[in-house]
């Protein structure tokens, strides 16, 4: 997903569109009640097997094995 389309979908759940990738999942997460735990997967290794970021924050966890 894009910044783009990140920043459009942070401002329809209600949070202002600025800050990195990152930050505004985790935002994103936060305000639908889940951890914000974007891009900080061990390993890997993800629990949270229903989570829509899932893909996108496994590929920066992978890098760093």
């Amino acid at each position: 997903m894009t910044l783009q389309e990140i920043k459009k979908l942070a401002q329809q759940v209600g949070i202002q569109a600025t800050g990195n990738k990152g930050d505004l999942i985790k935002a994103i997460q936060m305000k639908e009640g889940n951890f914000a735990c974007f891009g900080t997967a061990n390993n890997g290794f993800c629990d949270q097997q229903g989570c829509f970021w899932r893909n996108d924050c496994l590929k920066p966890s992978k890098k760093a094995q």
